[in-house]
């Protein structure tokens, strides 16, 4: 499998490669990894108003059901980190704001960052990012996310964020 343009599958997508695409999030014709990052934040309100442990089940849950998505989204499209899978992006934004109470400028402040931090990807982001398979997909996404909820922490610990 090459790198990010996908083939033109010959069949419909099944379920699998409808949740690693986030629904429609990751058909948008541009930039499908923001517009799929968009797309995690509602799910980020409602789990927002849930207690930190059930936050973590329903993220790690999502983890779990995002690696085979990304995996066979990938097998779909012939391209293992294909532009159409953004179920990373919501994993990745998930982890950012775990360890921050939910407020309108935290949710920004953790969009930027993760998408900042997801298109640089820091160690170990870029490690991840080589491995080409549905765990490299989301686990660099994961790893940019913890960067980024580092980062919302540090700023809230410096007063700039409620």
């Amino acid at each position: 499998m090459s790198s990010k343009k996908p083939a033109r599958p010959a069949k419909p997508p099944g379920p699998w490669v409808l949740l690693a695409a986030w629904g429609p999030c990751g058909y948008a014709p541009v930039a499908p990894g923001t517009v799929g990052t968009l797309g995690a934040v509602p799910l980020y309100l409602a789990l927002s108003r849930l207690p930190t442990a059930a936050y973590a089940a329903v993220t790690l849950a999502l983890l779990a059901v995002a690696i085979p998505a990304a995996d066979r989204a990938g097998r779909y499209w012939g391209v293992a980190d294909a532009s159409p899978i953004v179920v990373d992006e919501v994993v990745g934004y998930l982890v950012t704001m775990a360890l921050v109470p939910f407020s309108w400028r935290a949710a920004a402040a953790g969009f930027v960052l993760f998408r900042l931090l997801d298109v640089t990807k820091p160690w170990p982001a870029s490690a991840f990012d080589r491995v080409k398979s549905g765990v490299g997909v989301v686990m660099d996404d994961v790893a940019a996310g913890a960067w980024a909820a580092a980062a919302l922490v540090g700023l809230r610990a410096l007063g700039v964020l409620p």
